[in-house]
């Protein structure tokens, strides 16, 4: 016993301060989710889950996208397959995401830090991580998920219990707040680096353009975002390389930190 004293002290001593982080910055993004799971209740409502089925799907399943298609395909009774299918669909943007962030990650990392990290990847999540200077800690990111995954499943819980008692259009105005808050992470590193920003404005136009043309339109949402994801990424890569040089620059300034 004494041991896992030890250890869990040993843990608090060397990565403590990245969890602490992790949390205050996490604070906000389960604030967002919070309000914005109680749409999601209720549509868990309709496909016949109770609160605390709703609790444990939103805790294994930190996707509103996916989560919204799996509860719609239970409303339907569809199978298994088609469940399975669709859900992978709609989060599968969540695998580009997870490449990028494990590239952040010290070559020492070791598997199981990197499974527990990409377990919970969402966009607010990895805007988050990713933002940061140098090397991640697979510790400011299991801190970031304490607020989040408790946001977002007790969300999920109460929203079922309270079915429709909340007017739609108070729902719809509370779900603002997640857009408020993916923006409130973006400009930052947006306002400091041109080709962020180069980036952002690109996305955003692109993704317009992605709506209104006919032969693009009919794409569903998270199709569209993987090609985006992609080949915007892909360009930036390609036109603006990260130098080891400035890699190692952002390294020393986080450890100044």
């Amino acid at each position: 016993m004494s041991q896992v004293f030890a250890s869990g002290n040993g843990i608090l001593a060397r990565h403590g301060k990245a969890i602490k982080e992790g949390m205050r910055d996490g604070v906000p993004i389960g604030a967002g989710y919070f309000v914005v799971a109680f749409s999601l209740g209720i549509a868990a409502r309709s496909a016949g889950l109770t609160p605390w089925e709703g609790f444990v799907a939103s805790l294994l399943n930190n996707a509103s996208a996916g989560e919204y298609a799996a509860f719609t395909l239970m409303a339907a009774n569809a199978s298994y397959l088609e469940l399975a299918v669709v859900t992978l669909i709609a989060n599968a943007r969540y695998l580009l995401m997870s490449t990028a962030l494990s590239q952040r990650f010290s070559p020492k990392t070791g598997t199981l830090h990197r499974v527990l990290v990409g377990f919970d990847v969402t966009d607010e999540l990895f805007g988050i991580a990713i933002a940061r200077p140098g090397m991640v800690d697979p510790f400011y990111s299991y801190g970031a998920f304490v607020p989040a995954l408790s946001g977002w499943s007790v969300g999920t819980a109460l929203g079922i219990a309270m079915g429709n008692v909340l007017p739609a259009r108070a729902v719809s105005a509370l779900s603002v707040a997640l857009y408020g808050m993916f923006l409130a992470i973006i400009i930052p590193p947006a306002r400091q680096n041109r080709i962020v920003l180069g980036c952002v404005v690109v996305s955003f136009a692109a993704s317009l353009l992605f709506t209104v043309v006919p032969a693009l339109a009919g794409l569903s949402a998270g199709t569209r975002t993987i090609v985006l994801t992609v080949a915007i990424s892909s360009a930036a890569a390609l036109l603006f390389p990260v130098s080891d040089e400035e890699l190692q620059h952002d390294e020393e300034d986080a450890d100044a930190a």
